[in-house]
């Protein structure tokens, strides 16, 4: 895996060899994964990917991860709901990379009434419209939403890498090139029927299924938006729970 020549394993490929030594008793109940910084030095790739690795691993309900502790084995068996821990925008942000992103389209769009009520700006905002079909694990297992990313057109240039690096936060992206970073977000997530039948098709859903809609905005030191999403997602396929201390 440290073949300078090689590509960089994305973190789809490092879960499902974990996965993999984990099931097979490489990894025994009760035992630690190695570090981190040991797996990054392993698999020749981020801190970033390999900690989307094992938050999807923690997800499947195999390990559970402490920090000052490590990444414990839990279980032999991955559990198939799908059920991210939010705790702090860092717990956020890291979830969103947590999904493979597989772009459908790319559009520029001025907000109308609507959309500029749902996003929070000022109705005709020009955007950069991203939309994807959102999966964890393989490529073949149905999509566990659709998010429509709208970023300021002058980011435009993170469009490709947006489909050459579909396990990377478009705000990564524009942090890495801009030097913008997330310092709030605001999410508002409601309960409604998918009824857009080409929305069901994508989904693999029946026109009429229940689902979640997920809004999300991004925002700067500043208070600015500069980015926001709008994700769908069946019920059946998406749980958030959330840690709150005192």
């Amino acid at each position: 895996m440290n073949d300078a020549t090689a590509p960089k394993p994305n973190f789809t490929n490092i879960a499902r060899h974990l996965t993999e030594a984990i099931t097979s008793g490489h990894f025994a109940v009760g035992a630690l994964l190695p570090t981190e910084l040991e797996l990054c030095k392993h698999y020749g790739t981020s801190r970033h990917t390999v900690r989307a690795a094992l938050a999807e691993l923690e997800q499947a309900g195999l390990v559970l991860r402490k920090k000052n502790v490590g990444t414990r084995v839990l279980s032999a068996r991955p559990r198939s709901s799908f059920k991210p821990t939010l705790g702090s925008v860092d717990d956020l942000v890291q979830f969103g990379a947590e999904h493979l992103r597989q772009v459908q389209r790319v559009a520029r769009v001025e907000a109308s009434a609507s959309l500029a009520a749902e996003l929070g700006c000022a109705e005709g905002t020009p955007w950069l419209c991203v939309s994807s079909l959102r999966r964890v694990g393989g490529t073949d297992a149905p999509p566990i939403g659709w998010t429509d990313v709208y970023i300021d057109p002058a980011y435009a240039d993170i469009a490709e890498q947006m489909r050459t690096e579909p396990d990377t936060l478009a705000s990564t992206l524009i942090e890495e090139r801009y030097g913008r970073q997330i310092a709030e977000i605001h999410q508002d997530i409601r309960a409604f029927a998918i009824d857009d039948a080409a929305l069901a098709r994508a989904l693999q859903v029946a026109p009429g299924t229940p689902g979640l809609n997920i809004v999300r905005r991004y925002l700067d030191d500043d208070g600015a938006l500069f980015e926001a999403t709008v994700t769908v997602h069946p019920a059946d396929r998406f749980a958030v729970s959330m840690r709150m201390r005192r």
